[in-house]
């Protein structure tokens, strides 16, 4: 059992399938993360303001249960140096049944769960979601930029907006998000047909952030585009912290591979040469 201290009380993050009621397809932001493409990486600055962004916002409900603290330090994520690390792991407590009550987290622990029971835990949010779609499920943005897990949660941070007119007399309750399309739809919005007038839907939790929420370290200004993208990229690292190192690791099976069809095929030429030159000319 864990449970947070010291941890802002604000406004949760909230995420669902992504699938328009009206059957047609979310429109998300195709944002331009660096670690996208075959040789792409985590930008460490933005991981460590997404860690900012999750702590002050999103951690007051949200957890991300599977993920190591100790992990806050390796290379390829935030890297934090070792008493950040140390630091940041007793903002939590964590149950010890050995002494029967709860102490300081240490970087060996995990992060807590979700505080709220309707809270999705966001460890492997960004690889639960799917921002880009095609046929078969395979559109070409997939096949260069990944499901686009990412995209689809900063689209969605950034897809709060006012109800539309429509909804001027509906007594629904949430707030309207244009990207959002698994949430309640008010009748007011719909065609006779069914169909709805406007995109996206109504989503129970409030709009989480609205810009200048926190203020970065590194001096980056932190709009509400920006705020939401790097919490995305940083969800993106807690579903797969190891991205860095599997692309350097298919990098060099691709190089090995060609090097090994090269030296195949001189082998082969080398080994049937004699026998292909019998054959062209035949002893007398």
């Amino acid at each position: 059992m864990i449970r947070k201290i010291t941890l802002s009380a604000v406004v949760a993050l909230g995420l669902a399938s992504p699938a328009f009621a009206a059957g047609e397809a979310p429109k998300v932001t195709d944002y331009d993360f660096s670690f996208e493409g075959p040789f792409g990486t985590y930008d460490q600055m933005q991981l460590q303001r997404g860690l900012q962004v999750y702590t002050e916002i999103c951690a007051a409900c949200h957890g991300l249960q599977y993920v190591p603290l100790r992990t806050l330090g390796d290379e390829g994520g935030p890297h934090l140096p070792e008493d950040q690390v140390r630091a940041y792991a007793e903002f939590y407590e964590v149950f010890d049944p050995e002494i029967d009550d709860f102490r300081a987290a240490k970087p060996t622990d995990h992060f807590p769960g979700s505080a709220l029971e309707n809270a999705p835990d966001l460890s492997l949010m960004a690889k639960a979601r799917a921002g880009f779609s095609g046929p078969y499920g395979l559109g070409t943005n997939q096949l260069f930029k990944g499901m686009g897990g990412a995209e689809y949660i900063a689209s969605l941070l950034a897809g709060y907006a006012d109800p539309p007119e429509c909804a001027a007399e509906s007594e629904i309750e949430g707030s309207y998000n244009k990207v959002f399309t698994a949430g309640g739809f008010p009748d007011e919005c719909k065609y006779e047909d069914g169909n709805h007038k406007v995109e996206g839907s109504w989503i129970a939790m409030g709009q989480p952030l609205w810009g200048d929420d926190v203020e970065y370290e590194d001096g980056t200004e932190a709009t509400l585009e920006q705020a939401a993208q790097d919490v995305s990229a940083f969800l993106m690292w807690t579903a797969e912290p190891k991205l860095n190192a599997r692309k350097e690791a298919g990098f060099i099976a691709v190089v090995f591979l060609i090097v090994l069809s090269v030296l195949l095929y001189l082998t082969n030429k080398k080994i049937w040469a004699p026998i292909k030159r019998k054959d062209t000319y035949p002893a007398e």
